[in-house]
């Protein structure tokens, strides 16, 4: 194998028939997949190779989704997208919580997977554009008098502490700044930020609840990012 090709999607799927059908499948319309069936072949491949989507099953014989999910989050910062036949909403949670970006349920059709990890590959390639483009006069928006958005550096102060966001908790916090004193729907936030049809509203309420527990100070009680039950959310003027 050569130990440096780019790949657009590594599949890890302990069905190797699924892994397997799946990398072809996406090979012929050009979205360059690889696949492995296994935990520790995953992580040799991941070394060894460059990537930039994880489709990860939560199921890896002995081993589990969820504990490659930390162990590449650890280093990596390609979006992952589960998915499992497993349903309950534990696992979309935990599989969220734990660095996952989306959760995919089987069984799936080839050609939604691909539109789907399509949309996903644009907005990655965008946000990394983003980030390599030179501010000279960076702009910092103030949500409160503690609590700042650098869009240079796409890092919250929040109380004197520098805090990391993914890039799609940044997207979604700096639209929802830019919008301030309205409310902002869920069909807007899913059509402006995440570009995405296939997303929907319980990953969106899982990205807000990341926000809140970086940003408010009793998360549960939010102060800045305000519910507007059965439309959306809110940042009201300062």
């Amino acid at each position: 194998m050569n130990t440096t090709d780019n790949y657009k999607v590594l599949m890890i799927d302990d069905d190797e028939v699924i892994a397997q059908t799946t990398a072809e499948y996406f090979n012929m319309f050009d979205v360059k997949t690889a696949y492995v069936t296994g935990f520790d072949e995953a992580v040799d491949f991941l070394d060894k190779n460059t990537i930039d989507l994880l489709l990860l099953d939560i199921n890896l014989g002995d081993r589990s989704g969820f504990d490659l999910c930390k162990k590449v989050r650890e280093n990596y910062d390609m979006p992952i997208l589960f998915i499992s036949a497993r349903t309950s909403d534990d696992d979309v949670l935990i599989a969220l919580n734990i660095g996952g970006d989306d959760y995919i349920k089987k069984p799936y059709t080839l050609n939604v997977l691909l539109a789907k990890v399509k949309a996903v590959l644009a907005r990655y390639e965008k946000a990394k554009q983003g980030a390599s483009e030179v501010q000279v006069e960076p702009f910092s928006g103030t949500i409160s008098d503690d609590i700042k958005l650098d869009t240079n550096t796409h890092k919250l102060e929040v109380r004197g502490e520098q805090i990391s966001l993914k890039a799609m908790e940044y997207k979604m916090l700096l639209y929802l700044l830019e919008n301030r004193g309205r409310v902002v729907t869920k069909d807007e936030l899913l059509k402006n930020v995440w570009d995405d049809e296939f997303i929907g509203e319980g990953t969106l309420a899982v990205h807000i609840r990341h926000l809140r527990e970086k940003i408010e100070t009793d998360p549960r009680n939010p102060e800045l990012i305000k519910t507007i039950w059965g439309v959306g959310y809110m940042i009201e003027e300062s």
